[in-house]
């Protein structure tokens, strides 16, 4: 029971440290708090969302949390379909990040867009699982899941609920095969900062990993890739995420503080 209630308090605790303008996903600390007077509402509206590859068709899907191959290791609550929702906006403006991609031989690569409050439950729940550890090998073999709360790797919101979130990556036409980008989509640890081994803001590569625990690194042109990716999402309105080079929230986003919980699937 002292177990339980320990958990159930670091969640607590985490939700107070998570409500931000840019808030963490399930991998990576949180960026900037928010007014603690800030509302929050909740939805299940889905009249300002379109789905992804009606705007954007060129995209290639790989939703991660509708298959096994995630943190978690099982399907994720409120993914009932492979598919990506996101609001107009996002989506639009992800269109024109395509568009410009495409002249460079890319297509973008959608890992996952909009995120219902119940994935993000879901993931809350797996956290406070210590015995829940299948996945750790492939996604945070440097942590024990005892720092995931009080780290904020797992926080009881997220920008993705919100519509106008997206987690990407390029995918070469040529070769066929996804960009080395040097750390796989939703590595938990400081390998895959933009400024992990380079200045994100020059996009100077410096070979510095010293953030690294274990002593890994990136090549210059995995970080070069990071980057190209990186320049393309600002250039189309897209603000970063100084924890995680795949992920990506519109700037003028319409829902600041609305956090929706309808399922993953084709819109009607």
């Amino acid at each position: 029971m002292k177990k339980k209630m320990f958990w159930v308090s670091c969640a607590i605790l985490c939700f107070a440290a998570c409500k931000q303008s840019t808030p963490s996903t399930e991998g990576v600390p949180a960026q900037t708090a928010v007014a603690e007077e800030a509302v929050v509402e909740e939805s299940n509206d889905t009249s300002a969302f379109v789905t992804l590859t009606d705007v954007v068709p060129d995209a290639i899907l790989e939703i991660r949390y509708f298959g096994t191959y995630n943190f978690v290791g099982t399907r994720i609550d409120g993914y009932l379909e492979p598919t990506a929702l996101m609001t107009r906006e996002a989506a639009d403006s992800l269109r024109a990040v395509s568009d410009d991609v495409k002249e460079l031989g890319y297509r973008l690569k959608i890992y996952d867009a909009y995120r219902p409050q119940q994935a993000v439950d879901h993931f809350v729940r797996w956290a406070a699982d210590m015995d829940a550890t299948e996945m750790k090998p492939y996604f945070y073999p440097d942590l024990t899941k005892r720092v995931l709360f009080p780290r904020q790797y797992i926080c009881e919101r997220s920008g993705h609920t919100r519509g106008s979130t997206v987690d990407l990556t390029l995918f070469d036409m040529e070769t066929e095969k996804e960009v080395d980008m040097g750390g796989t989509f939703d590595w938990f640890g400081p390998e895959s900062h933009p400024d992990f081994c380079g200045n994100p803001e020059t996009g100077t590569y410096t070979g510095d990993n010293h953030a690294s625990p274990t002593g890994r690194s990136i090549t210059p042109e995995q970080f070069t890739n990071r980057m190209i990716l990186r320049g393309a999402m600002l250039r189309h309105g897209f603000k970063p995420m100084t924890t995680e080079w795949w992920h990506f929230t519109l700037k003028d986003e319409p829902f600041p503080d609305t956090y929706f919980n309808f399922p993953v699937q084709q819109l009607k």
